[in-house]
């Protein structure tokens, strides 16, 4: 797969001396939607902006479909959208004619049908006469990501894209997102919500304290990271796990009356079965039994704990 933006050895030191990223070797595929995954101050914001050439790296070297963000910025930037976390617009212009001097800015000839299919595409074209101060929250994000779109970007940065939004509307982004990327652009996005990137995210990486920790296809990485807990309802409590299941380390209810056994999902079948089958020679019958999976959240979570 052709990648769109490679990233290599990127650093940033502050003249404070603080070094929000170290090291930064990153590859995004045309066409993918990639998700950052961090904690605040582990560095998404940081790497965004030297992609997007608004912060100067320390070292190393940023490229964007074939053009490098400093030697080539003008090229470089004209193939990016940038969705910033801070809602920044002029409260007295209207919405089409904020939209349409974006595009302007990049010195794209005017298209008012290409601003009007955005601005329909993001329930804003019923707005479009409107002063910016008069929209909700809600619609100034939506607006916020029409200004990126004006251009037409082949890479879209989404940070924090839908912070303080609410339920029905992050859906509503959701499906924007996918959409985007079925039309053949590249989206990658930073994110507090777990459930955003497991919902949307081809890809998934992860940044702790200005390294990045993991980059793995978000499939793979369920599967490889993610545990799986099969939790037995026992007919009769037991007093304590028996010599011969030690082995599977168990986990015994308080009261004795569950039994939970928590593996991976490459290996869970066999083990289950040799589980059931050593339960049934101990003369230990369950009434019922039932599985829960670890979310991406979950993972995630332990990838810091490791880390930290």
């Amino acid at each position: 797969m052709q990648d769109i933006v490679s990233v290599t050895g990127i650093t940033k030191t502050y003249a404070s001396g603080f070094q929000a990223l170290n090291g930064i070797d990153l590859a995004i595929h045309s066409g993918e939607i990639f998700a950052l995954l961090g904690p605040n101050g582990a560095g998404k914001t940081t790497l965004i902006s030297i992609v997007c050439g608004i912060v100067n790296a320390s070292s190393g070297k940023v490229v964007v479909d074939g053009h490098d963000i400093v030697r080539d910025f003008r090229a470089a930037r004209s193939i990016i959208g940038l969705v910033p976390q801070e809602l920044t617009t002029d409260a007295f212009e209207t919405v089409w004619n904020t939209v349409s001097f974006s595009r302007g800015l990049f010195g794209r000839a005017p298209n008012p049908a290409h601003i009007e299919k955005v601005l329909k595409a993001l329930s804003l074209w019923d707005k479009k006469d409107n002063k910016i101060m008069t929209l909700s929250g809600g619609m100034k994000r939506r607006l916020m990501i029409a200004k990126a779109l004006s251009h037409e970007p082949k890479v879209l940065f989404l940070d924090e894209p839908t912070a303080g939004v609410d339920v029905t509307l992050r859906r509503d982004m959701w499906q924007l997102v996918r959409e985007l990327r079925d039309t053949g652009v590249t989206v990658i996005l930073t994110t507090h919500y777990i459930e955003e990137a497991e919902e949307m995210a081809d890809r998934v990486g992860v940044i702790n304290k200005g390294e990045l920790v993991l980059v793995e296809n978000k499939a793979e990485l369920m599967r490889k990271l993610g545990r799986k807990e099969l939790t037995l309802q026992l007919a009769a409590p037991l007093a304590q796990v028996p010599d011969k299941l030690q082995p599977y380390a168990l986990t015994l209810s308080a009261d004795g009356n569950d039994l939970t056994y928590t593996y991976d999902a490459q290996s869970g079948r066999a083990g289950i079965a040799t589980l059931l089958k050593d339960l049934g020679d101990l003369g230990i019958p369950f009434k019922d039994l039932h599985t829960t999976q670890s979310s991406l959240e979950d993972i995630f979570v332990g990838l810091l704990k490791e880390g930290a």
